[in-house]
């Protein structure tokens, strides 16, 4: 599978990376938005891990504009974020629309049960 993780910390982006990569998949990274809509229009990718608290553009705002651009409406995306109250999590999937959320830390068990919900 092919997967994209935005996320402004290397830490954080650098375990997810070694994650699915040792699960076989294919991932590219980045640690901003910025230009990455026309990335994901062009990458083909089956998922995009995204996290929320970014500086120059939260990742509400980008799945936003993910959501709405007829050529990225379907792409799958799952917020991988520190925020993780029932309320956050709710936000993230039912108002934001978000496929799927995970709270960071992440683990091999959590990325590989999220990635068996998403519908790829």
């Amino acid at each position: 599978m092919r997967i994209l993780v935005v996320d402004d910390s290397a830490v954080d982006r650098y375990l997810l990376v070694s994650i699915l990569q040792e699960m076989g998949h294919q991932v590219d990274e980045s640690e901003t938005t910025a230009g990455l809509l026309d990335k994901i229009i062009s990458g083909n990718y089956e998922a995009v891990f995204l996290d929320i608290v970014m500086p120059e553009q939260d990742g509400y705002k980008f799945l936003r504009e993910i959501r709405t651009n007829p050529k990225t409406v379907k792409q799958h995306v799952i917020f991988c974020s520190s925020k993780k109250t029932p309320i956050e999590v709710n936000y993230g999937l039912n108002r934001a629309g978000a496929d799927a959320y995970i709270t960071k830390p992440v683990t091999r068990e959590n990325v590989s049960e999220v990635l068996e919900k998403v519908p790829i």
